[in-house]
């Protein structure tokens, strides 16, 4: 799971194996290094100044309410290595939680059932996006600006009221309570390291996830290339969709019974600060689940050890701020580092 920058992608099959060592770089990269040394030096200084950082409770925790931003953030990586960006995920939370918490309280229904409600509404939200942006040649964040208010609005028509009230407990299998746990760590946790896994592979591996990295790195090369340049792109607002239904559904099972109009609120800054901060460049074209995945445990352990030391909540978001702006800019040094570097090979 490494940050990756590929040339245009060949129009189908995977490339000989001798170019495919010489174009996939090693699985871990500088930057992943690096943020694995910041938290590990952030979780030494707050078991050092915390009475209660390293109990059960507090890494249960941690764990816990990083998975629904890291879900998103998988998706997110994939939009940005394209070169797209999605602001609507929290209003896209926001709608398929009040639906599946008004189907929990109307109806009986299994959890499995209740996943596969909140993944498709994601996913039809996700491809009115993706069709929007792909399709209709429109900058990304303009799109989902627009489909955030969208999506807001019909959120809350389905609400009716300020709250959802009275929800069983059949989602708190991905809370943080005994229920919620496989193998001690929060199953929520456990299915997005998964997912991750999985789209490690996808987009390393196979030749339909370098097409990603083509599109994001130039898309016109990649359309000459044989790649289907649109469809790549409503993809990965559909693979997003999804995911924000599952983190809908992690969300929920992190809450009480209660569901507010506020549900998945600032979802979107969140899941785009874990992309920045592990690697993604904002400009497309190069990638890292595994960055992400580090950058949404950077971001909740800050958030975690703000509370722990009592100090003002804000000081989580500048702290964050702090961290994105370093990201970026490291991005653009890299970025200008290379364009020199390929004009004095010319």
């Amino acid at each position: 799971m490494s940050t990756t920058t590929l040339p245009p992608a060949p129009a189908a099959d995977a490339p000989p194996a001798k170019i495919r060592r010489r174009v996939l770089p090693s699985p871990v990269t500088g930057q992943e290094l690096v943020l694995i040394g910041v938290i590990a030096a952030l979780w030494l200084l707050l078991g050092l100044f915390t009475n209660g950082f390293f109990t059960e409770l507090t890494l249960i925790s941690l764990l816990g309410y990083m998975a629904p931003v890291a879900a998103i953030g998988i998706g997110m990586t994939i939009i940005i290595i394209t070169g797209g960006i999605d602001v609507s995920v929290a209003a896209g939370t926001m709608v398929c939680a009040v639906i599946v918490a008004k189907t929990m309280v109307n109806y009986e229904t299994s959890v499995p059932v209740l996943v596969l409600i909140a993944v498709a509404v994601g996913a039809v939200l996700g491809l009115i996006n993706g069709v929007l942006i792909a399709y209709g040649r429109v900058q990304a964040i303009i799109i989902t600006f627009g489909t955030a208010n969208l999506f807001q609005f019909v959120g809350l028509q389905i609400f009716g009221s300020n709250t959802v009230n009275g929800i069983p407990r059949d989602l708190k299998v991905f809370g943080i309570g005994a229920e919620g746990r496989v193998l001690g760590l929060p199953l929520a946790f456990v299915i997005t390291i998964v997912l991750a896994a999985l789209a490690w592979v996808y987009l390393r591996h196979t030749a339909g996830g370098r097409h990603f990295y083509a599109v994001g790195g130039d898309a016109h090369a990649a359309r000459l290339a044989g790649v289907r340049v649109q469809r790549r792109q409503m993809l990965a607002y559909v693979i997003t969709g999804a995911l924000v239904g599952l983190a809908a559904c992690f969300t929920i099972g992190l809450g009480t019974s209660t569901v507010q109009q506020n549900i998945g609120s600032g979802t979107e800054l969140a899941a785009i600060a874990a992309v920045v901060i592990g690697g993604t460049s904002i400009m497309g074209g190069r990638g890292s689940v595994l960055g992400t995945i580090l950058g949404a445990l950077l971001v909740q352990t800050v958030s975690t050890g703000v509370t722990q030391l009592k100090w003002p909540s804000q000081l989580s978001d500048l702290f964050v701020g702090i961290a994105i702006v370093i990201a970026v800019g490291a991005d653009l040094l890299r970025e200008r580092a290379r364009k020199n570097k390929s004009r004095r090979a010319r």
